[in-house]
């Protein structure tokens, strides 16, 4: 057995994370043709890359298939309950930033607050007989962070387009999505809430709690840990 470590599989994470081993001594690179899901490791003893969706890399940490990961610490909360249970964060990786927020039409001139969210959601269901559709991909963060702030009133739509259209597609009246610049946001006559964060993200390197592992397959990955400069 060797140590497997997932990489998203394409794309900017992909490129960046390459970069980030590479910048520690440790090759990564991909073998074959683009569509080809195979990889290879250099300077790193016994390790097997993985390419792999970077949605599709926190349930193979948590199920043990995967020893190490890189992915987005937005993708790991949102997929894995009790995910700090299951594996543990080693080193943010400086890319792949993104900022989970709450955002609202800009012509909602008295909503800006998350008390103001929980009024007007209040307001919408005396007015319209339903709650408050929020458009999001992320229902597990979503709806913790929205208990914890006491804003009720409101339903969670599911979004897996482009979620900044869903308002002016009168599919939701606000979102919950990750950006990065806020440029779509602005572009799609969005605000965020001054208190609307509800989790800054970045690519991050995870490591599984919950994995059989050898004598000789631990002192691998310890070794590759130490490696990278992680403590």
């Amino acid at each position: 057995m060797s140590i497997k470590l997932g990489v998203p599989s394409k794309g900017r994470l992909m490129e960046k994370t390459f970069e980030w081993f590479g910048k520690r001594g440790i090759s990564l690179g991909r073998v074959g043709a683009e569509r080809e899901y195979a990889g290879v490791v250099r300077g790193a003893g016994d390790v097997e890359l993985v390419l792999l969706s970077a949605g599709e890399i926190p349930r193979e940490l948590a199920a043990g298939r995967l020893h190490l990961g890189v992915t987005g610490a937005d993708l790991m909360r949102e997929t894995l309950a009790g995910w700090d249970t299951l594996v543990s964060p080693l080193a943010e990786l400086g890319f792949g930033h993104a900022d989970l927020v709450i955002a609202v039409p800009t012509c909602w001139v008295d909503v800006d607050t998350l008390d103001d969210l929980d009024a007007a959601a209040a307001a919408f269901r005396i007015v319209h007989g339903g709650r408050l559709r929020i458009a999001t991909k992320y229902h597990r963060l979503v709806r913790e962070f929205l208990r914890a702030q006491g804003v009720a009133d409101y339903r969670l739509v599911d979004s897996q387009g482009a979620t900044e259209g869903t308002v002016k597609n009168e599919t939701a009246e606000a979102i919950a999505d990750i950006t990065s610049s806020g440029d779509t946001l602005r572009a799609n006559h969005l605000k965020v809430l001054h208190d609307g964060l509800i989790l800054r993200s970045q690519a991050t390197l995870f490591k599984a709690l919950n994995v059989e592992m050898s004598a000789a397959d631990r002192t691998t990955r310890d070794a590759l840990i130490r490696r990278l400069g992680i403590d």
